[in-house]
C-alpha cells in the first residue's frame, strides 16, 4: 500500500475552523504539488480530504473526484486517520490512498509510521510525505519513498 499524507496549502485565519479557504499563494501551493503528484500516482489513487474548505480545495487542485472524510478533521487524532485510510492493509498491496489533512495529525501519523510512536513532527503547509510498506514473511516495514515541499518544484 502506498500512502501519502497531504497537509492542506496556505490558508487565511478565521474564526469558523471548516470554512477557512486557501490563500492566492495556497491555491498556487495546491496546484504545483498535484502536477507533481500527477506525474507519480496511479490513475486509481483514492484521494480523501476533511470537512474543511482548505482540504477540499487542496484535493481539488489533484481531482475532482475525492471523497469526504470526517475522521481527517482538524479535531480528529491519528487513530482516525489510520482507520480511514486502512493502513497498512489499504484493500491491495498495490493501491494508493492520498490523505489531505491536518497538523499535527498528519505529523504524528508520519512519526508512528516512521519511528514506532507518535510525536509531533512539522508537515509544512501544501507538503506530501509518501510512505509504502513492505510485508516479507510477518513482517511488514514501512518505506519513507518522498518527502516533498511546494517549495521545491
Amino acid at each position: 500500500m502506498n500512502l501519502i499524507l497531504w497537509r492542506h496549502a496556505e490558508a487565511d485565519d478565521g474564526s469558523d475552523d471548516l470554512k477557512r479557504e486557501l490563500t492566492r499563494r495556497g491555491l498556487k501551493q495546491a496546484a504545483a504539488m498535484a502536477d507533481w503528484l500527477r506525474a507519480r500516482i496511479p490513475e486509481d489513487a483514492a484521494l480523501l480530504a476533511s470537512r474543511a474548505a482548505r482540504s477540499q480545495q487542496t484535493a481539488a487542485a489533484l481531482s475532482s473526484h475525492f471523497a469526504v472524510v470526517k475522521s481527517l478533521d482538524p479535531d480528529r487524532g491519528v487513530e482516525d486517520l489510520i482507520a480511514a485510510v486502512d493502513w497498512p492493509q489499504g484493500g491491495a498491496e498495490s493501491r494508493t490512498v492520498i490523505a489531505v489533512g491536518h497538523q499535527p495529525t498528519l505529523g504524528r501519523v508520519a512519526a508512528l509510521l516512521l519511528g514506532g510512536h507518535e510525536e509531533d513532527w512539522t508537515i509544512r503547509k501544501g507538503a506530501v510525505w509518501w510512505f509504502s510498506n513492505r510485508t516479507r514473511g510477518e513482517e511488514t516495514r514501512t518505506i519513507l519513498r518522498a518527502a516533498m515541499v511546494p517549495e521545491l518544484l
